[in-house]
């Protein structure tokens, strides 16, 4: 008898492909693997794009600061030009690591909630296959570096009052000096890659916790809501 050669597990990196194109694939045979490796290699993607692009969007991310200080300058008078330009440091600093460990919190956070909505649509998922469906369902935010920094590269500079302005969403379109924040965090919800990303869990959810996709969609939807309370919470207190 002729024996029977098993087919070959593909390699992680071409899941990275292939969550692109076939997603439902990806989710099937990486259900019990380890979410670690795929958030990793998201993290560091995102940060080396952002690292290599910063010069075409620090000017948005100044334009913030200087509109933060300035509402800090209205509440407290005694700040000098010298505790401006400290603050300034210590806020690029801390946005350079929050950015770094956005990805990794981002996907413990949504993997949490997909695995507790889950439960609510009677999803045979553990928290460990939901951290996979969320690890994966982040691939799509390597892209967004990059065409933020291609708004940024193509805009006139003195449109590039915000964050906002270099966002694949509604948000885009809006003059935040007579927009509430409020709205403007909310628009930005809708970003292109951010759905994209909710897709991709519905996808996961759907294959791996064995539910219709129907309700898979509706359960990543939730999902998608519950991760817009902190930034909405974040709008309101200004």
């Amino acid at each position: 008898m002729t024996a029977t050669t098993a087919p070959k597990t593909p390699s992680v990196w071409e899941d990275c492909i292939d969550i692109f194109t076939s997603p439902s694939e990806v989710f099937a045979r990486r259900q019990n693997a380890n979410w670690f490796v795929p958030m990793i290699i998201v993290t560091v993607v995102v940060f080396a794009i952002y690292l290599g692009t910063r010069s075409l969007t620090q000017s948005v991310f100044d334009a913030d600061f200087a509109r933060g200080m300035a509402t800090a300058m209205r509440k407290n008078p005694q700040l000098t030009p010298d505790q401006i330009e400290k603050g300034k440091g210590a806020a690029q600093m801390f946005f350079l690591i929050a950015f770094l460990f956005a990805v990794p919190v981002a996907t413990v956070f949504v993997g949490f909630c997909l695995w507790l909505v889950g439960k609510l649509f009677d999803a045979t998922i553990g928290f460990g296959a939901a951290l996979v469906i969320a690890a994966y369902a982040e691939f799509p935010k390597i892209f967004q570096p990059i065409v933020g920094a291609l708004i940024a590269f193509f805009s006139d500079p003195s449109t590039l009052t915000s964050v906002t302005k270099i966002t694949a969403s509604p948000a885009h379109f809006l003059d935040i000096s007579t927009t509430s924040p409020l709205l403007l965090v909310l628009l930005s919800r809708f970003d292109v890659f951010t759905i994209w990303c909710t897709i991709l869990l519905g996808i996961g959810l759907a294959v791996i916790g064995k539910i219709p996709r129907s309700k898979a969609m509706i359960a990543a939807v939730i999902v998608w809501a519950l991760s817009s309370v902190f930034p909405l919470l974040g709008a309101l207190r200004q």
